[in-house]
């Protein structure tokens, strides 16, 4: 009976998150231009993973002058914390600057993806 009390708590821990997902706030919008060593370091699948764990839509993209732009979809809370991951970035990637533009969701994109 212990391993069904586990996998009980684990479908309850995994709805809790996607709970803390789905906040009824307003969704808005963060245009982001990430600067550094951003490219060929696996930069835009790490910011897909991040946005779709977080429940985010919108997309990422390389850029000819060697940034990376990203365009998402959210909670303001919650493109806050993905916020913070991108100024992380993967292992391998260093990131020198991450610049945003806020403003009102378009409701565009119904999932995260690479261009």
């Amino acid at each position: 009976m212990p391993g069904a009390v586990l996998a009980l708590r684990l479908v309850f821990d995994q709805w809790e998150g996607c709970a803390a997902m789905t906040d009824t706030g307003e969704s808005v919008r963060a245009r982001m231009l990430v600067s550094g060593r951003v490219q060929g370091v696996g930069y835009r699948a790490f910011t897909c993973r991040m946005a779709v764990a977080r429940g985010l839509t919108g997309h990422v993209e390389n850029l000819d002058s060697g940034q990376v732009a990203v365009d998402a979809e959210g909670n303001r809370g919650v493109l806050e914390e993905f916020l913070s991951d991108l100024k992380k970035g993967p292992v391998g990637s260093r990131v020198t600057q991450v610049q945003v533009e806020w403003s009102r969701a378009t409701g565009r994109s119904q999932d995260f993806t690479i261009k």
